[in-house]
């Protein structure tokens, strides 16, 4: 439900994927565009990926969420990929500037850190994230946007 119970106000919706693989699909099979066209009727608050990537594996999907997505943009990366033991080896350094980079490069309004992130990580993340401006969320001309597993966009 998005509506606050005690006065109908609409509450933001968050809506977050996760890409499983170096595919670069959720586990439905949608690219990250056909991801943003099957969600963006909800005119979500924000909209994202979390878990199952590190932050270099993830980053060519955020840059395509961040491409067509006119609200903000959200990215909780792995600590890099588990090793053969299940954990995680990415320094709090190597995270935090790889999304420092993403803020940098105007991808990004929300970060943060899903499996393998310590407080360390996410302290590494902020100290980054504080050097960036958040992504300016653009206006995007109207059009009929569809998905199935590949985004299509039909030209006026």
């Amino acid at each position: 439900m998005d509506f606050a119970a005690d006065t109908g106000e609409r509450l933001p919706i968050i809506i977050s994927g996760t890409i499983t693989d170096a595919s670069g699909r959720t586990l439905s099979g949608q690219t990250a565009e056909a991801f943003w066209n099957s969600v963006r009727h909800a005119r979500p608050w924000a909209i994202g990926l979390n878990c199952a990537l590190g932050a270099e594996l993830m980053r060519p999907h955020i840059a395509s969420i961040a491409r067509v997505a006119d609200t903000r943009v959200i990215a909780y990366p792995n600590a890099g990929l588990p090793n053969a033991f299940g954990e995680y080896d990415e320094t709090p350094d190597e995270t935090g500037g790889h999304l420092g980079e993403w803020g940098k490069s105007g991808l990004v309004n929300i970060v943060g850190g899903c499996c393998g992130t310590t407080p360390a990580h996410i302290a590494a993340i902020a100290k980054a994230a504080a050097k960036a401006a958040p992504r300016a969320v653009p206006s995007v001309a109207p059009a009929m946007r569809l998905s199935g597993l590949e985004p299509f966009e039909v030209a006026s």
